[in-house]
């Protein structure tokens, strides 16, 4: 045997063993895409204005506190969110200069006018912050709707921004769409305000609400039904006290009493000392549990409470507790989002995807073999071999990965066997030239390998080149395509080149052959 047929034949082996180890249970080891398995299909939008609102409508709380803290009166702060400027109101202009000191700090506000004699100062947030927050916003609301996903433990989901404001979400496998929907969209903004009981929401409504606060409902709902049964307005404070930020935990508990779900919530060591300070300073007072700008629940506060946990009640069935507490904990949304579109795929309508690939796979690769092996006779038999080596090779890696398959894979596939014969194809029009030119089978062979060598490479690296660049930009079922695409070049290369002039090595060294059968 020829010395580098000692390393050769077991590399081989060993490539065999290992990626046929990877891939069986095929059924098992290849995750489906959406297309072949059904699911869910979103496109959404992020409502990026709105993050600028939210972080305005922040700035303008904390300049009005700041400016007490300073003893600097103020008549009203007045955000106008058109477009994103704070009206400072004085009382009296010994304060402008005061107010203008305390606004120093807020470096992404610039100074836009004085009016009223120094009364009145205007100040507009900055042109590259508004485009901060907006980018931000989608990034930020990707991240947290992939967080939701992964705890719903699907596989293989497909979560990328598209465009500016626009979030691809596909969710092979997915059972139940209304749920996965409303987990998706939920905003969870949670914050913690105190209620306003200097008078009854029916008397602010009548009257006029006062400066600094609002009226949020509180939905009450059926205990079996789940549908909302009253509704009741409370009247809060707009300042937020606390927020979900410094949240670190949130679980699904059961009240000893009634057997009803509630969500236990954790703080963090911030969040813990802020709210025993809030409840410490608010002993008897109402505290609003606020998600989403909606009361969840308004309990008195009866001593101050260490620890940093807290619950949120509010009549939940299992399922909703379990949403929110994956909600609270994935994070807030910084912004609200749009489903602009929505599409499911049925199980029957994937199971029908999966058989027609199949089938047309095995329709194909019946077509090559039968071609092959009439046309090149026992040589043939050699490219069919490595083709076979290049499927499980292929299936291997695609299970290693982790990677799903979808029909554009399939297409992948399909493209993948056709470019494996042509590069066999190639070795044995060379080998039939050299023939022709009289030489024996061995140089014959040698050189049919060495001159189709490059031709070879060039067309699979180009191939390569362009699987790469649709990986880098194209979406879910491109990015399918082309991964099954340099999965297969890969092998097809391995195989071709490698695979089958090893085998033909091995049989000229078993034998001495006058006529090669091809």
């Amino acid at each position: 045997m020829h010395k580098d047929l000692r390393w050769k034949i077991p590399l081989i082996l060993f490539v065999i063993g290992g990626f046929s180890l990877l891939a069986w249970p095929l059924e098992e080891k290849i995750n489906l895409g959406l297309d072949l398995q059904g699911g869910m299909h979103l496109v959404l939008e992020v409502e990026a204005e709105k993050a600028v609102e939210f972080s305005m409508e922040q700035r303008a709380e904390d300049i009005k506190h700041a400016l007490d803290d300073d003893d600097i009166e103020v008549d009203r702060v007045i955000l106008n969110k058109d477009t994103n400027v704070i009206r400072i109101i004085l009382v009296d202009t010994i304060d402008t200069t005061g107010t203008e000191t305390v606004l120093k700090n807020y470096t992404t506000l610039e100074k836009k006018d004085v009016l009223r004699n120094g009364l009145e100062l205007v100040y507009q947030l900055r042109e590259d912050e508004i485009d901060y927050i907006q980018d931000n916003a989608v990034h930020q609301a990707l991240e947290v709707i992939r967080n939701r996903i992964n705890e719903l433990g699907l596989s293989e989901p497909t979560i990328q921004v598209q465009g500016n404001r626009r979030i691809l979400v596909q969710l092979p496998g997915v059972k139940d769409l209304k749920r996965a929907m409303d987990l998706i969209g939920k905003t969870a903004r949670l914050e913690f305000k105190m209620v306003n009981e200097s008078m009854s929401p029916q008397a602010a409504e009548a009257q006029g609400i006062p400066a600094g606060s609002e009226i949020l409902i509180e939905q009450v709902r059926d205990k079996t039904t789940g549908k909302v049964i009253e509704e009741i307005p409370y009247l809060v404070y707009k300042r937020i006290l606390l927020t979900g930020d410094m949240l670190t935990g949130a679980e699904v508990r059961f009240d000893s009493q009634y057997n009803e779900p509630y969500v236990a919530i954790t703080f963090n060591s911030l969040g813990g000392m802020t709210f025993f300070e809030l409840t410490s300073a608010n002993v008897g007072k109402r505290m609003a549990i606020v998600l989403d700008d909606h009361i969840y629940s308004a309990p008195v506060i009866r001593e101050k409470i260490a620890g940093g946990r807290a619950q949120i009640t509010g009549g939940f069935t299992t399922n909703e507790a379990k949403d929110l507490a994956i909600a609270l904990r994935a994070g807030a949304l910084p912004a609200p989002v749009t489903i602009l579109e929505n599409r499911s795929v049925g199980p029957s309508l994937g199971r029908d995807s999966v058989e027609a690939g199949i089938n047309s796979i095995a329709i194909g690769m019946l077509g090559v073999v039968v071609f092959i092996v009439i046309y090149y006779r026992l040589a043939g038999v050699v490219a069919v071999g490595a083709l076979m080596l290049n499927l499980i090779m292929l299936m291997g890696a695609l299970a290693y990965f982790g990677a799903s398959l979808t029909l554009p894979g399939i297409a992948g596939i399909i493209l993948t066997v056709g470019m494996a014969i042509d590069a066999n194809v190639l070795v044995f029009e060379r080998i039939r030239e050299e023939i022709r030119l009289g030489k024996t089978v061995r140089p014959a062979i040698e050189a049919g390998f060495a001159k189709a060598f490059r031709t070879i490479v060039d067309a699979n690296v180009t191939t390569f080149i362009a699987a790469i660049i649709l990986f880098q930009f194209g979406t879910g079922a491109i990015k399918g395509f082309a991964i099954t695409l340099c999965i297969g070049i890969a092998a097809s290369m391995f195989t071709a080149l490698f695979v089958s002039r090893t085998t033909f090595d091995t049989v000229m060294s078993w034998k001495k052959i006058e006529r090669l059968s091809i």
